[in-house]
């Protein structure tokens, strides 16, 4: 089911390609984030403002500009960098080769804990077709596997119900609630704390969501 090209036994899980997850929608797959994805970046962001503003945490200035084409190099370059310390994932979303979203893993840590957050967006044009689900599953099971880890946290608004039922499909459960625990859209909101760890996950993430029907065998 899942594929994987890693070049560094330092930093297991990167770079690597995972999929493809078939989906009524097409086929999705992860992948690296990469320089020229920055006029493709830029136009979905900013397209889906109104989708990400909410749920984002506050940046600095407006984020049109935030989010303008040049914005890209140095922000992959940061992204690339994190990566080969080990600390971070960052993959782009594809639905038959299309860029629809991003999917990062970050704050990987090892040692006795062996645990990283993740965390995702799609565009407004692709919502509502299980492409979130599959992708988040494609990033557990690499998780749990090549990299190694134990546990994968991610946090999310009380009202963000989307978010929330894609986390529990993948097989998220809700631990707590943390108190103004992040700096969103100019306001200290309060989160759920989801967690997931590789004893809770029979047979992996996206072997699940085909169990369930909500992807399809290659």
């Amino acid at each position: 089911m899942f594929s994987w090209l890693v070049d560094s036994a330092n930093h297991p899980g990167w770079p690597a390609t995972l999929g493809p997850v078939r989906l009524e929608a097409g086929l999705l797959t992860l992948r690296p984030v990469k320089l020229r994805d920055g006029a493709t970046w830029s136009r979905l962001r900013i397209r889906n403002q109104n989708q990400l503003l909410p749920w984002e945490p506050t940046g600095v200035g407006q984020w049109e500009r935030r989010h303008q084409p040049s914005a890209w190099a140095p922000l992959h370059s940061l992204l690339k960098k994190e990566a080969k310390h080990g600390t971070m994932l960052p993959f782009v979303i594809e639905l038959d080769g299309r860029y629809v979203g991003q999917l990062t893993v970050g704050n990987i840590q090892r040692g006795a804990v062996r645990s990283a957050w993740i965390g995702y967006w799609v565009d407004r044009d692709h919502t509502g077709r299980g492409i979130a689900q599959a992708a988040v599953a494609l990033g557990v099971d690499h998780c749990f596997g090549p990299v190694g880890l134990h546990r994968l946290d991610a946090t999310v608004q009380p009202d963000n119900l989307a978010s929330r039922a894609v986390l529990k499909a993948v097989g998220f459960r809700e631990e707590g609630l943390l108190k103004r625990y992040m700096d969103v859209n100019s306001r200290w909101r309060d989160h759920l704390l989801l967690a997931l760890t590789v004893e809770e996950l029979a047979g992996g993430a996206v072997d699940g969501l085909i169990r369930s029907g909500r992807a399809l065998a290659l």
